[in-house]
């Protein structure tokens, strides 16, 4: 009877995070790397010497189907900031200028009225901070976007592609040239002091930030959260390193991410040094989107940044959580929980106690279980994209206009119908062999749920009205 009873307890609360389980209310750090190929960290597979992230790998748990929401940077900033599919506030592709914008039939930058975990977890009493890339408002010309702390977080320092404090790039060719500044625009938006480092100081500034404020919310006894994200592995590549006079660009991208390692580093031993810190701390480190051509790789995916196929949407995940995570589950990699970006935010909910915005509709589901290694649970719903509107595709190949994911299946296929595939991503993950023709039911179901879906949000300028 003991045994079943123990079986029956089990069962029942695998589904979820018991609270007394758990630390009252973790710290949250999430590192959202720029354009990183899924197949490029040591810890994948990948040729990179990335020992800082490795050991956070080697320590916590690594996820080989998680995926982001777009297969490009502001609208998977959005879904991972908001639990909600990025078309419903009309971002779907990168935040340009004012007219490139509203030529694509985007908003100028996310509505404040958005759900946002970080206002959520400030009302709970955390401090909260955004260090690195943001994107989501107040680049080019676009100089009356929100700052940053209008969406609820304490303090920010960003880069080009947002507003507030802010570190701009300069790119050292190291030929005897002056260093040219890289900024697109943001020197002349004003609203926020703005200090120029060169481009390959700029993530260890982001991440002194970012150990300053742990610091603060720790002689304050506050819990935090913070988002650490560099632009770093994102192009131009202007690495410290000196390399050999002409390297290709996929030799600048991995000594960028090997000085990135380093660079994060320093934050993960002030967490993982501090005993009180190691044990009530939770870090995920994640990319955006697929590589960049010719600098990451994704193999075996198919596709990378821009791109629906594997390689653009799917993501390394790592989570890292000692005091959360039971010790037979570190250095663990988990190959059967599909789950997204807009799940990771409604887990990082349930992980610290905190309650949803009222009225919240969130597209995620709580996967918080599997995340912290603690029992099983993976998304039920389907997972749907739409492809940004300014890339139709590229070089004769048809970037499909949707797809959609459902636990082994993905299916791809056009507005008009046309072009439909559907692949077994679980035996053929470089997606090659097309099933329409014999899983007829599967390919049908998908098509009704991602038209369902499309038709459900609002459309951008590649929809067909």
């Amino acid at each position: 009877m003991r045994a079943l009873a123990a079986v029956l307890f089990a069962i029942l609360t695998a589904g979820h995070v018991r609270a007394a389980d758990t630390p009252r209310r973790p710290n949250v750090i999430l590192v959202l790397v720029d354009d990183l190929g899924w197949a490029d960290l040591g810890c994948f597979g990948g040729p990179a010497a990335t020992g800082n992230i490795d050991r956070l790998a080697a320590e916590g748990i690594r996820f080989r189907r998680f995926y982001v929401n777009a297969p490009i940077c502001s609208p998977s900033r959005v879904a991972l900031t908001t639990g909600q599919y990025p078309q419903r506030w009309r971002i779907t592709s990168y935040l340009d200028d004012r007219e490139h914008n509203a030529a694509r039939g985007m908003a100028q930058w996310l509505d404040p009225a958005a759900p946002v975990l970080a206002r959520a977890l400030h009302r709970a009493g955390y401090a909260t901070g955004h260090f690195g890339k943001w994107h989501m408002g107040g680049q080019r010309d676009v100089g009356d976007a929100p700052l940053i702390t209008a969406y609820g977080f304490d303090r920010s320092l960003t880069n080009f592609e947002g507003l507030g404090p802010r570190v701009l790039p300069l790119l050292d060719a190291r030929d005897g040239t002056a260093p040219r500044r890289h900024d697109i625009g943001s020197a002349k938006l004003g609203r926020g002091p703005i200090r120029w480092e060169n481009r390959a100081a700029v993530t260890a500034s982001f991440v002194a930030e970012a150990v300053a404020f742990v610091d603060e919310a720790v002689r304050d006894g506050k819990p935090f959260s913070l988002n650490l994200w560099p632009d770093d592995v994102h192009s131009p590549y202007f690495p410290a390193a000196r390399l050999a006079p002409g390297a290709d660009k996929r030799t600048r991208y991995l000594a960028v991410l090997e000085e990135m390692d380093r660079s994060l580093g320093v934050l993960f031993d002030r967490i993982r040094d501090d005993p009180k810190l190691r044990n009530d701390t939770l870090i995920l480190l994640c990319a955006d989107n697929g590589h960049d051509d010719g600098a990451g790789s994704s193999a075996p995916l198919r596709g990378g940044k821009t791109w629906l196929y594997e390689g653009g949407v799917r993501s390394p995940l790592i989570a890292w959580a000692p005091g959360l995570t039971p010790p037979a589950a570190a250095g663990g990699v988990d190959e059967v929980t599909v789950f997204c970006s807009l799940d990771l935010n409604r887990s990082l909910y349930e992980i610290t106690g905190t309650p949803l915005p009222t009225g919240t509709m969130s597209d995620g589901e709580d996967v918080s279980a599997a995340l912290t290694g603690r029992g099983r649970a993976t998304r039920q719903a389907p997972i749907f994209w739409r492809r940004p509107p300014d890339r139709p595709g590229k070089d004769g190949i048809d970037n499909p206009d949707l797809a959609a994911g459902d636990g082994r299946w993905k299916y791809y296929v056009n507005f008009d119908g046309g072009a439909a595939q559907l692949f077994d991503v679980e035996a053929d993950p470089a997606e090659t062999k097309n099933l329409v023709a014999t899983e007829p039911d599967i390919a049908a179901r998908l098509q009704r749920a991602v038209e369902t879906w499309n038709a459900s949000v609002p459309p951008d300028a590649c929809v067909p009205r």
